[in-house]
């Protein structure tokens, strides 16, 4: 058979080459002007790889970086621990970004409005939660807990809610408004509300998700200028598109529906508790509905934005010494399909923080309403302890949430109820968290593959004075065991 003949040369024919080539009318003004681009572009591309190689030669010099790790399922208290542990050791960035943050809680609210609204238009069967008892192993089940249940129709509301709907019916628009802010096109848009023309939208909202490999922050930093220190100036007060304006108008009537006794004996029925919910700020609403509303710290970090992926964070961490002053932390997405992406981080880490939201055991997982989420987190940190590429990493476990634990506990709701090995232990914080903890190190003792020292926290992660002390403890747990593993310290 005879050998294939081209009839071009490769140049020709290669469709890279044939990018590259200049076009063949080209003039010698044009070329000249194509190779000065060329070179300057050329000089920042060199430029860009000299400060790669400096910063790596730099790294290799220096003492080697803290790596830890953020584990948990979704909605355990990660990014918000994060954003504390930020603004302890970098208060001018996080102070930097507030105007990125007042979007986000501007947006939470109008998604918890949204959710009453809808439940009011729509009622539906009380939301799925944790049957129980649950049993070590098992799965709960996703049954309603009081199963169909009666609601008044729409036409049958009190007519001063009804008139409440009708003049918050402007918030949609914003609210579609701030999800485009947070999601434009050219910021890689992973998901958003489908918002109609009225509230309300839907059963359900769907939540809005960002990819954590695009930063959404930049978009502000553009607008505002990175240097931007007086939070005051970042924000045109007197733009008529800024979304705060109309959330400001309609402040009273949020306020008057989250309060009026109807819509609570609406949300007790359809088992919705919003004050659960990540990013709640309805008994805040006197606050953010003010005129030139700008978030306060404790506002921040309360804030919630779903992310998907995995984010690296850098934080320069004063530890009294030059070892470990550099603080990698990586958080990864703690949904159930997300948890693949885990394994390739397990390796080279310093430090794992497995929080576990104690305060969820009558809840279910969002994407799996079969299985409770304080029975998933037993099961996460099993798998946590048992993985020997992990068997050399410090463990440190937040038993997180127990301001809302201590406040689900008050209302009358029984751990024994959703676990069946509780017993009839007393169903007070004190009880159950000792239990709880003992149950965390005993899997772990059972499980690990060699002996460890079982680090555990109480923490309510909102709580910035609380995390402040069991950052300052976590920080001399990592740098004594950093020490230790570099043989400075016997």
């Amino acid at each position: 058979m005879p050998s294939r003949v081209y009839e071009h040369p490769f140049d020709e024919w290669d469709p890279v080459t044939k990018t590259m080539s200049p076009p063949p009318d080209e003039s010698v003004e044009e070329m000249e002007a194509r190779v000065q681009l060329e070179l300057e572009a050329r000089k920042v591309s060199d430029a860009i790889d000299e400060d790669l190689n400096e910063q790596r030669a730099a790294e290799k010099r220096g003492p080697k970086p803290v790596r830890v790790l953020l584990l948990g399922q979704s909605e355990s208290g990660k990014s918000t621990f994060l954003k504390n542990f930020q603004l302890i050791h970098n208060p001018k960035a996080f102070s930097a970004e507030r105007l990125s943050w007042r979007i986000v809680i501007l947006y939470n609210v109008l998604r918890s409005i949204h959710i009453i609204l809808d439940a009011m238009t729509h009622p539906s069967p009380a939301q799925p939660r944790s049957r129980g008892p649950v049993k070590e192993g098992t799965s709960s089940s996703s049954s309603p807990l009081s199963g169909e249940i009666s609601l008044p129709d729409l036409h049958d509301l009190d007519p001063e809610l009804l008139e409440i709907r009708s003049r918050l019916a402007p918030l949609a628009q914003v609210e579609d408004l701030l999800a485009r802010q947070l999601t434009p096109l050219d910021y890689s848009e992973v998901g958003t509300t489908q918002l109609a023309p009225v509230y309300p939208i839907k059963q359900n909202p769907t939540e809005l998700v960002v990819n954590s490999t695009v930063n959404w922050k930049q978009r502000f930093d553009r607008l505002v200028g990175r240097d931007s220190s007086d939070s005051e100036r970042m924000i045109d007060w007197n733009d008529p598109n800024d979304p705060g304006k109309v959330i400001h108008t309609c402040g009273k009537d949020m306020i008057r529906l989250w309060n009026h006794p109807l819509v609570q004996q609406m949300l007790e029925k359809q088992n919705l508790r919003l004050e659960e919910m990540a990013g709640f700020f309805l008994d805040s609403l006197h606050e953010i509905t003010a005129d030139r509303y700008l978030p306060t710290n404790d506002h921040i970090l309360r804030a919630r934005l779903k992310t998907l992926g995995v984010s690296e964070h850098r934080v320069r961490v004063n530890a009294g010494s030059d070892l470990g002053n550099d603080w990698r932390i990586f958080d990864v997405g703690g949904h159930r399909s997300l948890r693949s992406a885990w394994a390739p981080y397990f390796d080279n880490m310093d430090t794992i923080i497995f929080l576990a939201p104690i305060s969820a055991f009558d809840q279910v997982l969002a994407e799996a309403p079969k299985v409770n989420r304080l029975e998933d987190s037993v099961l996460l940190w099993t798998s946590i302890a048992a993985n020997k590429i992990l068997q050399h990493t410090d463990l440190i476990l937040f038993l997180n949430k127990c301001d809302l634990m201590t406040a689900k506990l008050a209302s009358g709701i029984k751990l024994k109820d959703y676990v069946v090995s509780y017993g009839n232990r007393p169903n007070d914080f004190e009880n159950i968290t000792n239990y709880l903890r003992k149950k965390f190190a005993g899997v772990l003792k059972e499980n690990s593959p060699i002996a460890r020292t079982f680090y555990c926290h109480y923490t309510s992660v909102t709580d910035t004075l609380s995390t402040q002390k069991v950052i300052a403890t976590l920080k001399d747990t990592v740098m004594r065991d950093s020490l230790k593993h570099s043989t400075l310290l016997i």
